[in-house]
């Protein structure tokens, strides 16, 4: 009994003892005052439970850092980081007050390494996590709860949420921007920002370093009017708040769609929704389109058309600064008058439609004047170069006018503007002859064309009439030359409004060079996928018949399935088998969703699509030449089988015909072969050269197109050659795989093999069928590649290459996508 009496009293001053050790309980789970603190693994939880705030460490670091993630999102996804440039060594570091009200983040020896900013000192301060994502901190002394002295969303990291701004202060000079994490580890600030003009133009910017690489163009009533995936949508709705005080971006979402603008370690602006059903995050569009978005691609009075080959061309009156560099498809040198004497001769100013405002060092913005007093004041004054409305705020009133040489211009534009550039009048006069002269010799052309159309159009109504209302339910194409025929399931229009939601933006699922894609559901229960062609798209009815055609002849498990098509009015669309995880592109290149990408998965990947090339090439009835061989273009199923898809562009080769060559340049940026890009060659082996770049991808999880090394300036190819060169090759491969290979010879192999696919001459890459025999094959003795073709983003060396030249020069013979 005595001994019992002695162990409890004993027990209960252990037990105190030890729980002094353990930090002050907090009074809510999404607030803290002082003494109160949070350490190790403490979080604080926004009161719906949207946000966390606490301490993590990133994958493969050993740094620990202080920052706010999704609640309830399975995969961390962090949108805010405090201390990014100076982080913990460990977890033995705390967020807490110190004697002024201010947050501060020691470290284990008590050193400050990060504070709230917040001016003043708060006597009795309190920090909030709130359902938005902000971290806000309070003075409750002042009775004005609502009134935060410091918030996070003013110092945002790479992530941009509903109803945060961007934007500056020009009270306090606080300029609210996103900078891009170092790398996909380390969020330490990187090389990208995205910010609002500090000259106080309303328009975007992204930066690299000092320098311009991407510009919104300015807001125009209401909307960013030069970029149409900034303007509002089904998903979201801008907001811009533009006055003496402050100019502020900022966007809403409709509802409670979860949202986030992400700012990329390349520098890729991308918007992301969350799928509850898939549990994943679904990329809805990229801010950057095509390389028009390049900032000042054509350089000054140079003008972008995406839909153009060449892209570049100088405005009216304009000529090359450069030809010799302009031939060589090298834009940037711009354009120079053709006549210099502006305001001697007279001149005028001519207006140009459809195209996107362009950007000054030197231009004045005035917001009261209508745009007939704008052009009255320009007119007096020859230093004006051109002018245009700005309406900010939808008065009806405001004008910009620029007073030095004019870049990032951009035509035939989604919602383009008009603007009206100084030339010359003799320039105009010589313009305005010209035309007269082609309208004399058209004239008689379109009457001849014209009554063509009317006799056809009489026959095909005769023709129709004397079907008696038969129903169609098929359509019958020719193929090749020996015009044999085949027929192919219609869907009515009713069919498909009802399967999409009446095409419903909820459904839809991605956006190509053909035009939308949508998710849709037959009466059977059976899950399609809906091609629609845009009525932007570069692409028509010829590509439309290719993919009806070839696809519809072509029978292969790796190779995507067509159940049918919709032809209503001027509406055409293909209906195929519905791919559950989407395309390659949308798993490979997202730093989340890649994961699911075993080695054993890509090793799958990687010879279903060497499999489905095989039967293109040698196998089928048609002998095809895909020409579109790209990561969107490799849908994968259910269980991640590929199928190859995209077919608008093929080409079929007949009897012992090997290559072809074209004017049109159509395949895609990063993945067309050398001869195809300089000369219109193409052939089998130019597919296998884009097998060759995607192959390299799949090992590295890294884009040819946009590949950076801060090294040397070679893109991915280049990259790869250099580390195999250099004994190094087993570095290409994505980290994710590190613990997944079985050894580094199966992953060396396929480098090897990738890189012989991407050698520049095409008679030393292998055919697809060798390549099948490379990949299965145990004991196939591999050659050593050779340099491979485009491998590098500046020109090459060696300047009696036929590759010599620009990389970039070489995408301008790309039709939009």
């Amino acid at each position: 009994m005595e001994k019992t009496e002695f162990t409890l009293p004993f027990l209960a001053t252990c037990f105190l003892y030890l729980i002094s050790f353990f930090p002050t309980p907090l009074k809510a789970e999404d607030t803290i005052t002082p003494p109160q603190s949070i350490t190790g693994n403490q979080t604080l939880i926004s009161p719906s439970q949207n946000f966390e705030l606490g301490f993590f460490t990133p994958r493969n670091s050993t740094y620990t850092y202080l920052g706010i993630w999704y609640k309830n999102i399975p995969k961390r996804t962090v949108i805010w980081v405090a201390n990014r440039d100076k982080p913990l060594f460990n977890y033995n570091g705390s967020l807490t007050f110190n004697n002024d009200g201010k947050l501060i983040i020691l470290n284990h020896k008590r050193i400050v390494l990060w504070s709230s900013n917040s001016s003043g000192s708060a006597r009795n301060p309190v920090a909030q996590l709130l359902d938005t994502g902000n971290f806000v901190l309070k003075d409750f002394e002042n009775g004005n709860s609502e009134k935060y002295l410091w918030q996070s969303f003013d110092y945002p990291s790479d992530t941009l949420l509903p109803r945060m701004k961007l934007g500056w202060n020009f009270k306090t000079g606080l300029n609210i921007h996103l900078t891009s994490w170092k790398s996909n580890d380390d969020p330490s600030s990187g090389e990208y920002s995205y910010s609002v003009d500090p000259r106080g133009l309303p328009q975007l910017f992204l930066q690299k370093g000092d320098k311009k690489v991407f510009r919104s163009g300015p807001w125009y009533v209401k909307q960013f009017k030069d970029d149409p995936v900034l303007r509002e949508n089904p998903v979201f709705k801008p907001i811009f708040v533009f006055d003496s005080d402050q100019v502020l971006y900022s966007y809403e979402t409709k509802d409670n769609i979860i949202s986030r603008f992400v700012l990329g370690e390349s520098g890729l602006i991308q918007h992301f929704t969350w799928n509850d059903y898939h549990l994943s995050w679904f990329s809805e569009f990229n801010v950057q389109g095509d390389q028009c978005d390049d900032y000042g691609f054509c350089g000054a009075y140079g003008s972008c058309n995406i839909k153009n080959s060449p892209i570049c061309k100088c405005l009216n009156g304009f000529e090359p600064k450069l030809m010799h560099e302009w031939k060589m498809l090298k834009w940037s040198s711009g354009c120079v008058r053709k006549n210099s004497r502006v305001c001697i001769n007279g001149d005028v100013f001519k207006k140009f439609t459809g195209m996107k405002l362009p950007d000054a060092v030197e231009f004045h913005a005035n917001y009261s004047i209508s745009i007939d007093q704008c052009e009255a004041e320009c007119s007096k004054n020859c230093s004006r170069v051109a002018y245009a409305k700005l309406d900010i705020n939808a008065s009806g009133k405001g004008c910009i006018t620029w007073f030095d040489d004019l870049f990032d211009i951009r035509e035939d534009f989604v919602n383009g503007q008009d603007f009206y550039l100084r030339v010359s009048a003799s320039e105009l006069d010589s313009n305005v002859e010209r035309s007269k002269r082609k309208k004399l010799i058209l004239l008689p052309v379109s009457i001849s064309v014209t009554s063509t159309i009317i006799v056809l159009a009489l026959w095909l109504i005769i023709k129709k009439w004397r079907r008696n209302g038969a129903e169609v339910t098929g359509i019958q194409f020719s193929v090749g030359r020996s015009r044999s025929e085949f027929e192919l399931p219609c869907f009515d229009i009713s069919i498909i409004e009802a399967a999409t939601g009446n095409f419903s933006v909820y459904n839809k699922i991605g956006e190509g060079g053909f035009g939308p894609v949508y998710k849709g559901q037959l009466p059977s229960g059976q899950d399609i996928a809906v091609k629609r062609l845009s009525e932007k798209s570069v692409q028509g009815l010829q590509e439309f018949k290719n993919e009806v055609i070839f696809i519809s002849q072509l029978q292969h498990r790796n190779l995507v399935k067509l159940l049918g098509c919709c032809i209503h009015e001027e509406d055409k669309m293909l209906v195929y088998e519905y791919m559950p995880n989407r395309s390659l592109d949308t798993l490979l290149f997202d730093e989340i969703k890649r994961s699911a990408l075993s080695w054993q998965k890509r090793q799958d990947i990687i010879n279903g699509i060497a499999r489905g090339l095989v039967y293109l090439h040698r196998d089928s009835i048609l002998s095809l030449i895909h020409r579109d061989l790209k990561t969107s273009n490799v849908l994968l199923d259910c269980e991640m089988n590929p199928k190859i898809s995209g077919f608008r562009m093929a080409r079929m080769l007949e009897g012992d015909q090997y290559e072809e060559k074209t004017k049109r340049i159509v395949e895609t940026y990063g993945y067309m072969s050398p001869e195809y890009a300089i000369d219109g060659h193409f052939s089998f082996k130019s597919d296998v050269y884009s097998f060759g770049v995607l192959l390299l991808e799949l090992l590295s999880g890294k884009k040819n197109k946009g590949f950076f090394h801060p090294d040397h300036k070679l893109n991915l190819l280049g990259h790869a050659w250099k580390l195999w060169n250099e004994g190094r090759g087993i570095e290409l491969m994505d980290p994710l795989l590190e613990d997944d290979i079985p050894t580094p010879e199966s992953i060396l192999k396929c480098i090897q093999v990738g890189l012989l696919c991407v050698q520049e001459q095409p008679e030393e890459r292998p055919t697809m069928s060798l390549v099948v025999l490379m990949l299965d094959g145990e004991s196939v003795l591999l050659p050593k590649p050779k340099r491979p073709g485009l491998y590098s983003e500046r020109c090459f060396l060696d300047t009696d290459s036929s590759s010599c030249g620009m990389l970039n020069s070489v995408t301008t013979l790309v039709e939009g996508r």
